[in-house]
């Protein structure tokens, strides 16, 4: 089910929307990731702050953009130089399209600035993967662990902006 253009918005993110977006992330990453880390992954993961601590200083450094539907936020993405280095949209709105509209969005401010961008997710994260691809995405054939964690990740690239850096 999609949503009217008019009451989604994809904006930077303020400060006053670090609360809502590290919710959005745990609840996210609670509901979606436990097929592929496992619970106790999950669980650490979300326990140890990281998660929180990953968004709130990406926000303060002006990197987060929050997309609102009706005026809350319900997804964000972590753009950092030509790479997105987080994109989530919240549990309760999946399924309705806001992925690929915020996708899309990272795509165009990415290719406006650089002529090829990436992203990277967990190799086991199927739906990701799936998503990606339909989206016009290419996996790069060298997938790379996470040394901290011993996970594997996938990378995805894209080209077709105007300029390169």
């Amino acid at each position: 089910m999609s949503l009217p253009p008019a009451h989604l918005v994809v904006r930077p993110a303020l400060r006053a929307d670090i609360t809502a977006l590290q919710e959005i992330a745990r609840r996210t990453i609670d509901a979606s990731y436990r097929s592929f880390l496992g619970d106790e992954g999950v669980d650490r993961f979300i326990d140890s702050g990281a998660s929180d601590e990953h968004v709130e200083s990406h926000v303060r450094q002006g990197h987060v953009y929050c997309l609102d539907v009706h005026g809350d936020p319900a997804g964000l993405m972590i753009l950092d130089g030509p790479t997105v280095d987080l994109m989530m949209i919240d549990i309760r709105n999946h399924r309705r399209g806001l992925g690929k509209l915020l996708l899309s969005r990272a795509e165009e401010i990415l290719f406006a600035r650089y002529s090829e961008i990436r992203l990277e997710t967990f190799a086991g994260n199927a739906a990701a993967i799936a998503f990606y691809r339909a989206c016009g995405w290419s996996a790069v054939d060298r997938p790379d662990s996470d040394t901290e964690s011993a996970v594997t990740k996938i990378e995805f690239v894209k080209s077709g902006g105007r300029l390169s850096h």
